[in-house]
């Protein structure tokens, strides 16, 4: 497999549609024609000492899912406070 040097402003922008927006890695690894594995070790080098990816990645779908509860809590409580 023939290697070839990444610009440091493409990992840049790799790892951050990856954090910022969502994007899986395998689908930023075929977009950019990188391999996965690659950017895992990219991934890797900036997150010593900070969360993991995939910590990231849960704490968001569980703050989604707990705004999602919380307006569901309000509005019932809204409601029942119109039947008074």
């Amino acid at each position: 497999m023939k290697k070839h040097k990444i610009a440091p402003e493409i990992k840049e922008q790799i790892i951050n549609r990856i954090k910022n927006e969502g994007v899986s890695v395998a689908e930023a690894a075929k977009d950019h024609g990188v391999s996965d594995v690659t950017i895992y070790a990219w991934l890797a080098k900036k997150v010593e000492g900070q969360p993991t990816l995939s910590e990231i990645i849960r704490l968001k779908k569980q703050n989604a899912e707990l705004f999602q509860l919380l307006g569901e809590i309000t509005l019932k409580l809204s409601e029942s406070q119109k039947k008074k």
